[in-house]
């Protein structure tokens, strides 16, 4: 991803043939140790025949091959096999630029268009596999303005300017990430697949992402709605506060929205989870090595008192420290859940540096204060509710619709439209050819007013139906936990 770039093809082609000698001795390796007896004895036997079985090839191929070549590149083409063959997604070797984007998306801002994204398990039995998965679009980014949503893959992707768009299923996370992000003002395009057959590109021009943690507001004199964007080292800090403020205003119940929230830090969704709870279990973590086995309990004390009910919202977005929230406050009965099945990231990743770079490795699994594990599995709703979706072909048109950006144009020159405004854009916008339901297009019409006057509501109570159900619930009475 971040490599030294070698200069002309035939020098590339000689990288690349390395890389893929030294990747299938690593991937041996790896299967070497993997199917090692149980006896330590001989699995340390193995081992040290395994290393030295890799010792012996890398100094052939340094002393051997027709050209001089770097150890530290063979090093490095090595590591990154050793991972791959791990079949692992969130496992990694990471080079410089790659450590550095960690420390982004955690603590500062970046240029990029503003998702998070997961690679996809490679099926050698399906080709239709190995591409990028979009985890979440960040909130108020231009991957979130342009309508990607959660699910929806990455098949191919285009650097301005070039002619043809590189496929993903070849590239690894990191490397998708680094093509990505870039200049703000620069411009790539991505191939979206959503559904089982629509396809289309998505041209997203990057910008400066601000990595957000929550919004709240109240939605009567009695119901709270709290947003969970991200799990920061802000976050507990910021959902105090926005608790503080409920308390003053009165309420008496509080909706947790964790749609789209991609997760964050373990340290920051215990401090949050913690607020709900007096002591007792809020995530255990299991692994092979004794030391990753480990469970977190709330300290004494309690800040959202039992009386107030709560109600979380979850969607296929919310991953990882959201599910480590919702699946706490579901198993010990503390909150009603719905939506729909959240993600499933349920892994533990740690990040050790060695020289330049560094590796990325799954050290464990997260499991609930039932027992339960999530990894692959995602936590269910209370309460189904699914969100009006588009067809494979209205996908399309209306990914076409949003490239031309005319819906803005329109906002920009009608800024305050009646309904009759926007019915006549609606037909107008039919008789093109666009098969976009009206909703969907009174939607974007609404959001683009708000653009243009830096309105951002914290809560939709005109379209958004996942809301509109908790609301109800929260207003007839006590919520069916338990029962």
């Amino acid at each position: 991803m971040a490599l030294p770039e070698p200069t002309g093809r035939r020098s590339s082609r000689r990288e690349r043939a390395l890389w893929t000698t030294l990747t299938a001795i690593a991937i041996g390796l790896v299967l070497i140790v993997a199917i090692a007896p149980t006896l330590l004895a001989q699995s340390n036997s193995d081992s040290d025949r395994a290393l030295e079985v890799f010792e012996n090839v890398f100094r052939f191929v340094r002393d051997n091959y027709v050209d001089e070549v770097d150890a530290d590149v063979l090093l490095r083409g090595a590591l990154r096999g050793l991972f791959e063959s791990l079949d692992d997604p969130y496992s990694a070797y990471l080079d410089v630029q790659d450590m550095r984007g960690l420390t982004d998306t955690t603590t500062g801002q970046f240029g990029g268009v503003g998702m998070y994204i997961s690679k996809q398990r490679t099926d050698p039995n399906d080709e239709r596999s190995g591409f990028v998965e979009i985890v979440a679009p960040i909130e108020d980014t231009p991957a979130y303005r342009a309508g990607i949503r959660a699910g929806d893959l990455i098949v191919a992707l285009r650097d301005e300017g070039a002619d043809e768009f590189t496929s993903t299923q070849g590239l690894s996370i990191d490397e998708v990430v680094d093509r990505l992000r870039g200049t703000p003002g620069t411009r790539v395009t991505i191939r979206i697949r959503r559904g089982e057959r629509a396809e289309f590109p998505v041209t997203l021009e990057r910008a400066i992402i601000q990595v957000p943690t929550t919004r709240h507001a109240m939605v009567d004199d009695q119901i709270a709605f709290l947003r969970i964007i991200q799990f920061t080292p802000r976050t507990v800090e910021a959902v105090t506060t926005a608790i503080r403020e409920f308390e003053a205003a009165g309420y008496r119940s509080m909706i947790i929205d964790l749609r789209t929230n991609p997760g964050g830090l373990l340290d920051a969704v215990i401090d949050v989870a913690d607020l709900f709870f007096s002591g007792g279990t809020i995530v255990g973590t299991a692994g092979r090595v004794p030391q990753e086995n480990r469970r977190f309990d709330a300290r004494p004390g309690i800040t959202v008192d039992r009386e107030i009910q709560v109600v979380v919202l979850i969607n296929e977005g919310s991953a990882s420290a959201a599910e480590i929230l919702a699946g706490a406050l579901q198993d010990r009965g503390r909150a009603y859940l719905i939506g729909e099945t959240t993600f499933g990231k349920g892994s533990v990743q740690q990040v050790r540096r060695i020289a330049n770079g560094g590796f990325r490795l799954t050290m464990s699994r997260y499991y609930l204060p039932s027992g339960r594990y999530i990894d692959q599995v995602g936590v269910s709703p209370d309460l189904p509710v699914q969100t009006p979706q588009l067809t494979d072909e209205q996908s399309e048109s209306y990914a076409a619709l949003l490239n031309t950006e005319r819906i803005r144009s329109w906002v920009a020159g009608t800024p305050d439209p009646s309904p009759a405004d926007i019915d006549r854009l609606i037909d107008a916008i039919r008789a093109d050819g666009y098969d976009v339901p009206d909703r969907w297009i009174r939607i974007r019409v609404r959001d683009e007013i708000n653009r243009a006057n830096n309105v951002q509501p914290v809560f939709d109570l005109e379209f958004d139906q996942v809301v509109g159900e908790a609301i109800r619930l929260l207003r007839s009475g006590p919520l069916p936990i338990g029962r």
